[in-house]
């Protein structure tokens, strides 16, 4: 099983490559989504690492997909510029996954 990174800029997806996994960068809402239809159809991916921006892209298929699929497991990661608010985002996961409002 292996991981795969959809990210919006060049400097992510070099350092996800440093450490062993593959990607591409899209910039745009279609891109985003064939991305991650391509992704999907591979079943040796395992997790997909989405950037904030891309999440936030395609935030509707990303919360379908979570719902309605157990594989491959979606993730967010920060970009090079750092998450905006942290905090929120973990009380939110947690509310989405748990059912814990924080």
């Amino acid at each position: 099983m292996r991981c795969f990174v959809i990210s919006d800029n060049l400097d992510t997806l070099v350092g996800m490559r440093l450490a062993g996994m593959e990607g591409v960068v899209v910039h745009e809402r279609a891109e985003a989504l064939q991305a991650l239809r391509d992704a999907k159809t591979k079943p040796d991916i395992a997790v997909v690492m989405l950037t904030e921006k891309i999440t936030a892209l395609i935030a509707e298929e990303v919360q379908q997909h979570k719902e309605q699929a157990a594989m491959p497991l979606l993730v967010t990661v920060p970009d090079r510029h750092g998450s905006a608010d942290m905090t929120a985002a973990i009380s939110r996961y947690l509310a989405e996954t748990v059912g814990i409002h924080i």
